[in-house]
């Protein structure tokens, strides 16, 4: 460890949360994962980064479904001690005006050639704090607004100050990646503060300084997604770590709002697709915000049996996800058998786990997102009539859904009911599957075992998605509304298919409609009577999509765009 933690490292990357193995349950969702993967891809590249984030000691929630469709939260059990090095050393927060002891662990990413980034999770369950304080970093996403404000203080001022104390003293670009760290700025903005009695806040801090060395990626075009905060309750809970005067300096609306501060003191900001950036800019007008759309770890997606297939046909997949452009090579009847056995392994756990009887040899459709009304997870229920007929007329259909609803979001729970509901409804016409507790070993086997990946989001709503970009390593065509990447990389009848028009905004009646004529008239019976079409599908998406929508792509575009200064990361 002691050459990691010495090591030269130039960019250091902080996140909420990261998600790179299911055995560290440290993330919800999206933005968790692609950090996860983002950090891989500069282990392979060796992009000299460290990370820092939460413990999340109980992790997001372990989800359990009674039969009626209700979601139950527990914790997630992982044993910390088993799989990240506890570190000796300690540092000290004021929350709330108590000092807050706060510890720390790593975990060693280890790339393809033997680069290592360090993970650095944030824990303040120590016997020297409270009760309370001891909670800070045991629950992701869920608490009242004093709760995340604690969380985040934690993130941005007692990362900055292990940094310090574990040796990261080159720092030279401090990636944000989404609002929840921006405590970090004020940090180190407090830290440049010049005692010669100057009036003018603007000549008191090195404003530029600290706007050179910080980047920002924001992930959401919804309001929800981005924090404010009472100004008093920042101060009380805040206390002495930073300089008040800068709190009130950054007030949008009278509001502590967290991206503000991150777009305020932020040399380079980006979306995730080229669309997000553009509702972004509408959100935050007067700031430059550019695109560096997302990508996926190509070498954590791709299925086992479909790695070796590429190994075969397409040496340098794993180094150069580029390089699967050449999918177009591989021969039909080998691909389709590769996909056809991982297919058959997920629909064996699937009849397992969520005791129903699903057929290798029936059109599969998977859907797994976050719960909430936005992502539309019902959309394809909206014509249950023209549902039935197809898969009884046209061709068998079956679905597979998988996704957590926020402990507070009751209509995102409405729509796991919903589901429930209809899955018995449907029952002699279209096999529905829900697979509780949604992670990362669920997903990789769900995006190489399904036929076909639906995705369904209100536009413009979706900032990225990344779950698509998965599916299409494997193989599997998306279908999809455009939105977020997939205005990028639907070519219809190439790479899958579109639901409804390239308009921003579409009706509900409009993308129904659309989705049904879609099954009925082209995707139903290419599946059933024209293999040789249906696999040109499948290969143009590993070619066209997976060659491009990978994070070794979006990692280089960062170190180019936002991170470049002279050095060679090579």
């Amino acid at each position: 460890m002691g050459d990691i933690r010495n090591a030269d490292r130039k960019i250091a990357y902080f996140s909420m949360e990261i998600g790179f193995d299911s055995n560290i349950p440290t993330y919800s969702g999206g933005l968790g994962v692609l950090a996860g993967d983002t950090l891989k891809s500069c282990a392979d590249l060796h992009v000299p980064t460290v990370a820092v984030t939460l413990l999340s000691e109980k992790g997001y929630f372990h989800q359990e479904m009674d039969e009626e469709g209700n979601q139950k939260e527990l914790p997630e059990q992982w044993n910390k001690e088993e799989v990240l090095e506890k570190l000796h050393e300690k540092v000290v927060v004021s929350i709330s005006g108590r000092d807050v002891v706060v510890q720390a662990w790593m975990y060693s990413l280890k790339g393809i050639t033997g680069f290592e980034v360090p993970i650095i999770f944030l824990d303040t369950n120590v016997p020297e704090n409270s009760d309370y304080d001891r909670t800070i970093t045991q629950h992701l996403y869920q608490g009242d607004n004093g709760y995340r404000i604690a969380q985040e203080i934690v993130l941005g001022i007692a990362g900055s100050k292990f940094l310090s104390d574990l040796g990261f003293s080159e720092i030279e670009k401090f990636h944000l990646n989404e609002g929840h760290g921006s405590f970090l700025i004020l940090e180190l903005l407090s830290d440049t503060k010049i005692h010669h009695g100057q009036n003018d806040i603007t000549k008191r801090y090195d404003f530029e300084k600290i706007k050179e060395q910080c980047v920002f990626t924001t992930h959401t075009p919804v309001k929800a997604g981005h924090d404010k905060f009472d100004p008093h309750v920042v101060k009380d809970i805040i206390g002495d770590n930073v300089e008040h005067e800068l709190i009130d300096y950054f007030l949008k609306d009278g509001q502590v709002n967290m991206t503000h501060i991150a777009l305020m003191n932020t040399h380079y900001v980006n979306g995730v697709a080229k669309k997000h950036a553009e509702v972004s800019r509408r959100m935050f007008p007067n700031h430059n915000i550019g695109s560096i759309t997302n990508g996926v770890y190509s070498q954590g997606w791709v299925s086992n049996r479909h790695a070796g297939l590429y190994d075969k046909y397409i040496p340098d997949w794993r180094l150069d996800p580029a390089s699967l452009r050449f999918a177009l090579l591989i021969d039909d009847k080998e691909l389709w058998d590769t996909h056809q056995a991982a297919k058959e392994e997920l629909i064996h756990e699937v009849n397992t786990v969520a005791n129903v009887s699903m057929d290798p040899n029936v059109l599969t459709i998977g859907f797994a997102r976050r719960s909430t009304p936005y992502k539309r997870m019902d959309l394809i229920f909206s014509n249950l009539d023209w549902l039935k007929w197809i898969s009884n007329d046209i061709g068998k259909i079956q679905l597979i859904f998988a996704g957590k609803a926020h402990p507070a979001d009751s209509a995102g729970k409405d729509l796991l009911r919903k589901l429930y509901r209809v899955k018995k409804e449907l029952a002699s016409s279209v096999e529905i599957a829900f697979v509780p507790n949604y992670n990362i070993n669920l997903c990789k086997k769900l995006v190489a075992g399904v036929d076909v990946w639906l995705n369904t989001p209100l536009k413009p709503n979706e900032a990225s998605g990344t779950s698509g970009m998965k599916a299409a390593h494997n193989g599997v065509p998306q279908f999809s509304v455009l939105d977020g990447w997939w205005i990028e990389g639907c070519l219809e009848n190439v790479t899958g298919w579109a639901i409804g028009s390239r308009k921003e905004q579409s009706s509900q009646e409009e993308d129904s409609k659309d989705l049904f004529t879609k099954l009925e008239k082209f995707i139903v019976p290419m599946y059933y009577k024209d293999r040789s079409l249906w696999m040109s599908v499948m290969k143009q998406s590993i070619a066209l999509n997976a060659s491009y929508f990978n994070t070794h792509r979006m990692v280089k575009d960062y170190v180019l765009h936002a991170y470049f200064d002279g050095h060679n990361y090579d």
